[in-house]
């Protein structure tokens, strides 16, 4: 029975709300699924729809596109890696120490997303999906330049190596190739925030003797 004066459409909302949320979770969890999996370039509305067991017509109204459910599925990945914390690193005013920051976010980001490599793998075969992974890297590149501007160092080359330096080096390529059977993810984060260090501050000490 409705009382008078309210509305029963607030609830009605919140609940609609919550009902489509849930379903945009179960719809990302299940192309992260075939994402990682061998095959994952083979990602498709039709696929999420299939192994989420709705319709496409779902998938599609939450997404709009294949690239909008990528997006989405990245999104996911950002935030329960906790990448939001590199705001907070890179708001710190000593670059060196801001770095350090940063590499060790993406050292606890690669070690806590092994399911990473399947992505990666899959984009070597779908032009979208690595499209859309160059793009979430070229923001990693970007914040790297703003360290590199923060220190001193010039445009031009040496600015240009410096950075493709520290990008490749806090890379999951990088990050893989060093945890190999040997280290653990720490292991791997011990030897390469000293490295980025030394770079960084190698070649704004060259810059200020130029």
């Amino acid at each position: 029975m409705n009382i008078p004066g309210k509305s029963s459409r607030p609830y009605a909302t919140e609940k609609r709300d919550a009902k489509a949320a849930e379903t945009r979770a179960r719809l990302v969890a299940a192309a992260l699924a075939i994402l990682r999996e061998p095959g994952g370039h083979l990602l498709s509305l039709d696929a999420v729809a299939k192994a989420a067991g709705v319709t496409r017509l779902t998938v599609y109204n939450q997404f709009g596109s294949r690239n909008g459910l990528l997006e989405a599925a990245f999104d996911a990945v950002a935030e329960r890696g906790n990448l939001a914390s590199l705001a907070d690193a890179m708001a710190m005013p000593e670059p060196r120490a801001a770095l350090a920051r940063v590499v060790r976010i993406f050292c606890d980001f690669w070690m806590a997303h092994d399911g990473l490599g399947g992505i990666f793998a899959a984009a070597a075969m779908d032009a979208e999906l690595g499209a859309a992974l160059a793009a979430r890297n070229a923001r990693r590149r970007a914040l790297l330049g703003v360290l590199v501007d923060r220190q001193g160092v010039a445009m031009g080359q040496a600015k240009v190596d410096l950075v493709d330096l520290l990008f490749t080096l806090t890379s999951f390529a990088t990050f893989s190739s060093l945890r190999g059977e040997q280290r653990d993810g720490a292991a791997v984060c011990a030897l390469l925030v000293p490295l980025c260090d030394r770079i960084l501050s190698g070649a704004a000490d060259s810059a200020a003797r130029g």
